[in-house]
């Protein structure tokens, strides 16, 4: 499947595997990244993965 750099909330919400508007709102609340182009606006495939890594904690065993 290709995912583009600048995704649509659609494209990222598919590519988060979530399917409410409001959860990515909480994520962009939260911190996510959002890129405006003119009228538009896009979430940064990069951005994205900085985000959820920085927000994923590692379980020591």
């Amino acid at each position: 499947m290709y995912i583009p750099r600048l995704m649509t909330y659609k494209q990222a919400m598919k590519y988060l595997n979530i399917k409410s508007y409001n959860t990515l709102y909480v994520y962009i609340n939260n911190g996510l990244p959002v890129t405006h182009l003119g009228n538009t606006k896009r979430i940064d495939k990069n951005e994205l993965d900085k985000f959820i890594a920085s927000r994923t904690k590692k379980e020591v065993i």
